[in-house]
């Protein structure tokens, strides 16, 4: 209601690990979206799950397997066990989909060896990315289905039209837009112009037609909501001015595609991009169709694979994700299964319940902000702006046809006959329009959700991990589910229109493909050589750390937070002496050297949880306090949690790292209490590492024998941004990790906050020097190579990478130069990739684990692979549940000179390099600490990220004073980032 009355129609966590891997800091926590495509877990527990998901911005996106799992830790769908072999079924287990097959017949022969010896003699210009050496040879062959389909191209040329609506262009809302397009294509104009199943359009401002439409076009609408009744009269007229843009002719996509060398530089993006619209058309239709969530992903209503409750008010819808890839001599269409989060429908007020008693702290804000809704009352719909900071009983306004002043819910008594169930408990919501200042509150008990509508919102923790449940299926379910399912609803099994018009089909074959699996490396300790499983792991019995360090003048911190039933009682109980002198036995018989003093023990009883200060700083200044007092600065705290509090562990990380200077590593009571040999071992791999030791090594006759020829430094980058519920303008993160020894053990990090959702390093120049005087400073000398692995960026924006950070990367060499002797290292840099939804499934069950995943190390470069650039598809670890995601690495820069085999084996033997697990991991591990080291950066401005600040706000207001507040944000996080992590702890490993 407003104020003026209410007037007619106002407009899972880490488990753990196997054998082996190191629990995670923060059992059973999850952090924010990580603003790059999906969800982005918290740091990694011990490698038990496949690392998927997606990772950031945009609307939240789970794939065939949620969570980062593999080495990420979240629990996995708890079907899929099994592994019997044959052709895959509707059962939950796991299997080979499909059965044998040949591979595609463009791939047989010297056809693809032949283009690449072509492509040898090219020269490369400025911001070239280099081309593909050769196929790699090395692994056993085997053959794979891709969920790739190949695509017919229209042979017809492409119209492309600009679509200009008034009033309000850009700034029209999406919702709005897509009824203004379904309104226009009732319209007489839109008959006569011929463009009924004849084009496609993004339902906004772009429209690709199968032939050339009159000009001027103009189509003009009458707005009206779907459920509004037209004779009420015409509602506010839009434009829709259709201007021709060009024609697009596919002709020169089919040379690229060919391989023929004076295409190599074509940009095949216009006609990739009109090409997604047309097979975007049917799966996005404005009448009888589903719902599309941010790019390319496309959701309808199935009644034999219904929604999964999530809880909370929310449910998990599944969907299909199509993308046209140009692949080697074939067009193809990347087709995959995706989750995602719509709302319940149903009362808003029970919803809003529900999702507070989902979890402690969630603030109802993230629920209803943006959630359409229709009143019971009056029928109308409306879009929910947020929430009031009263009640309908404590809310009053001028009412003179009730005789004055009146609360609300005494106007709705009066007015309306209801009497409110929850006039007291609950905020009410406002409705008002998006450019009007005036609030319109309404009681969320006389407010329906609407059917059909992704949440867009910032999921639980609860949320998160049955999300991860839905979405975790096994690989012959997920292709199965893509062939059948997925082929029909995005149209391509019958080639409606507009495709048939536009002469465009789809394959309802994957595509086959050749891959090999790589030999894993060798695993070195300082005493043992244990031998890897067919999972791509090892465990701990009878090996000595490659280099243990010492464990001295150590503290032991216990956090007692609301009498849990695994808390230890005090600093002097039996058990808890018990399991700290075990855990120092475990790390003497692993190789470091424990002084024979006992730690220091020391308690904090924090205040209880208050829903007024979620983020809970007096705890923390309660923490403080107590490590403050301690009379001996330690090495490293043990710090024992009471619960999984992601408030206390944020607080605890930014006080002991950016404060103190002192290493912390963190367990949970109820888990500490009951470990057992493998969880002491698992805590000291930790341990080791952040006091300068190295866990393990590895060896091999191919990519780390070339590794160790000359002083090479392996680096790893990335940035992380601020997700869903942040306060506007909350900065991003940047990581740059880089080795310092020849064991390639340690890898110290530089951080840095930048410009919020900027993905270049901007300081990177800085980053990269300390990273090369760290190297200088262990071994007198610098690198001679430097092997870059850039995490998080998109393929669009590899041109960037090459153009923005290339060069800040080689200016970071030029200032450690001297006139007598420039300082010139071999650089090359790999972009990682795991924003892809290519998956992989072998065709003959030798080759596949027992849930019908590829095996560790497989490896594919051809057929799914870019047509000229260096590039490949590497699955390292070996998935415990789900469908596995291989990264994509791509080439961006190579002064070293790597052929396919020497960067192919080096990068899957550099993945069993991680220190926290004892298996391989998804994303090789350079770039791995830079992802962790990022996600620790997190800490340090956790109140922002949460959406707390002292002056910024969640929601956009005008260009000037969104300056302003940006300005304020950043220094505000200036403010709590304190000059980052800096002293002893600067060049350890401290955000292992």
């Amino acid at each position: 209601m407003s104020s003026r009355g209410d007037r007619g129609r106002g407009r899972a966590g880490g488990r753990g690990g196997s054998r082996g891997g190191a629990p995670s800091d923060r059992s059973s926590q999850t952090s924010e979206v990580r603003g790059r495509g999906g969800y982005r877990g918290g740091p990694p527990s011990t490698g038990s799950y496949d690392r998927g998901g997606g990772r950031g911005g945009g609307e939240r996106g789970y794939g065939d397997r949620g969570g980062r799992g593999g080495d990420r830790g979240f629990r996995g769908d708890r079907g899929g066990r099994g592994g019997f072999r044959g052709r895959g079924g509707p059962s939950e287990r796991g299997g080979i989909f499909g059965g044998p097959a040949p591979i595609d017949a463009r791939l047989q022969g010297n056809v693809q060896q032949t283009h690449i010896n072509s492509l040898r003699s090219i020269a490369l210009g400025p911001g070239d990315l280099p081309v593909r050496p050769g196929l790699g040879t090395v692994g056993r062959q085997i053959t794979l289905r891709a969920n790739f389909f190949p695509v017919r191209l229209p042979k017809i040329p492409l119209q492309e039209y600009d679509v200009d609506l008034r009033p309000g262009g850009n700034s029209i809302a999406r919702r709005l837009k897509r009824r203004i397009w379904q309104l226009a294509e009732q319209t007489a104009q839109w008959q006569a112009a011929g463009m009924t199943g004849t084009v496609a359009h993004d339902h906004s401002s772009k429209l690709i037609s199968a032939r050339q439409l009159p000009q001027p076009l103009v189509i003009q609408v009458n707005y009206t909501e779907e459920d509004e009744d037209a004779a009420r009269g015409p509602g506010k007229e839009y434009t829709l001015t259709f201007n021709y843009v060009q024609q697009i002719d596919t002709s020169n996509l089919v040379s690229y595609i060919n391989g023929e060398r004076q295409f190599r530089n074509y940009d095949p993006m216009p006609v990739i991009s009109a090409l997604n619209l047309i097979l975007a058309a049917y799966p996005n239709r404005s009448v009888g169709g589903g719902v599309m969530v941010g790019r390319n992903r496309y959701f309808h209503p199935s009644a034999t694979e219904p929604p999964l409750p999530l809880g909370g008010g929310l449910e998990a819808w599944k969907g299909f994700y199509s993308s046209v890839r140009p692949a080697f001599k074939q067009l193809m269409v990347n087709v995959n299964v995706c989750h995602t989060a719509f709302y319940t429908a149903g009362n808003l007020a029970d919803k809003m319940i529900e999702y507070q008693n989902a979890s402690w702290g969630a603030r109802v804000t993230a629920f209803v902000k943006g959630v359409r809704i229709k009143t019971t009352h009056l029928g109308y719909t409306k879009s929910v702006r947020g929430v009031a900071r009263f009640t309908a009983r404590q809310y009053t306004f001028d009412c003179p046809e009730l005789g004055g002043n009146v609360t609300c819910e005494v106007y709705y008594q009066r007015k309306y006959a209801i009497t409110l169930r929850h006039a007291n408990d609950l905020p009410l919501v406002d409705v008002g329009g998006p450019q009007s200042k005036r609030k319109n509150y309404l009681p969320a008990e006389l407010c329906t959700i609407l059917p059909n509508q992704p949440f867009r919102g910032k999921l639980t923790d609860e949320h998160t991990a049955n999300m991860i449940l839905a979405a975790c299926k096994p690989p012959n379910i997920n292709a199965q589910s893509i062939v059948g399912r997925g082929l029909n609803e995005l149209g391509f099994a019958q080639t409606p229109a507009p495709l048939s018009t536009f002469g465009v089909s789809i394959g309802n074959e994957m595509a086959v493909v050749p891959g090999r699996i790589l030999p894993p490396p060798y695993i070195e300790y300082g005493q043992g050589r244990p031998s890897v499983d067919q999972r791509a792991s090892w465990n701990l019995r009878n090996v000595k750390f490659a280099r243990g360090a010492k464990l001295e003048k150590w503290a032991v911190l216990l956090i007692k937070d609301g009498n849990h039933r695994d808390e230890f009682r005090d600093v002097n109980d039996p058990d808890l002496r018990s399991v700290v002198d075990g855990f120092a036995d475990m790390c003497r018989k692993s190789g470091m050297v424990v002084e024979n003093q006992p730690p220091v023990y020391a308690a904090a009883q924090l205040p209880p949880k208050n829903s007024d200060t979620p983020l809970r700083p007096q705890a923390i200044k309660t923490i403080q306090t107590v490590l403050r007092s301690l009379k001996v600065k330690p090495t490293i705290v043990l710090i024992v949690l009471s619960n999984g509090d992601k408030h206390i562990y944020s607080g605890l990380k930014h006080l002991c790292d950016v404060y103190l200077d002192v290493a912390t590593v963190c367990v949970q009571s109820s888990k500490f209490r009951k470990a057992q040999l493998q969880y002491y071992a698992n805590v000291a791999l930790k341990v080791n590492m952040k006091l300068g030791g190295v866990n393990h090594t590895v060896n091999s006759e191919t990519g780390m024998r070339f590794l160790k020829q000359e002083p090479t430094m392996l680096v790893g980058m990335d940035v992380t941004h601020p997700g869903f519920g942040s306060v506007l303008g909350t900065p991003s993160i940047a990581a740059v990790v880089a080795s310092v020894e020849s064991m390639f053990g340690q890898f110290p990090c530089s951080l840095r906050i930048q410009e919020s959702r900027k993905e270049m390093i901007t300081d990177l120049e800085s980053m990269m020097t300390e990273r090369l005087e760290s190297f200088k400073k262990r071994n007198n000398r610098l690198p001679s190579r430097v092997l870059v692995y850039r995490d998080g960026v998109s393929e669009g924006q590899f041109a960037i990478v090459v153009n923005d950070e290339l060069p800040k990367i080689k200016e970071a060499f030029k200032k450690l130069s001297t006139p007598q002797n420039p300082y010139k290292p071999k650089l090359t840099i790999v972009i990682c990739g795991k924003r892809h939804h290519t998956r992989f499934y072998p065709t003959e069950a030798e080759n596949a684990d027992d849930k019908g995943n590829p095996v560790p190390g497989t490896v594919v470069d051809q057929g799914v692979t870019a047509v000229y650039d260096f590039d490949f598809f590497l699955q390292a670890h070996g998935g415990l549940q789900g469908t596995t995601r291989p990264t994509h690495y791509y080439v961006v820069y190579d002064e070293i000179g790597f052929s396919a085999d020497q960067l192919q084996g080096l990068t899957n033997e550099v993945s069993y390099m991680f220190a926290r697990a004892t298996k391989a991991v998804s994303l090789v591990s350079p770039a791995y600490y830079a992802d962790l080291a990022c996600e620790r950066g997190r800490c340090y401005l956790h109140k922002l990220l949460q959406g707390i600040s002292d002056g910024g706000t969640t929601s956009a207001g005008g260009n000037h004073d969104r300056l302003e507040e940006d300005a304020a944000v950043m220094r505000e996080a200036q403010t709590l980032w304190h000059g980052g992590v800096r002293g002893t702890l600067g060049e350890t490993m401290f955000y292992l």
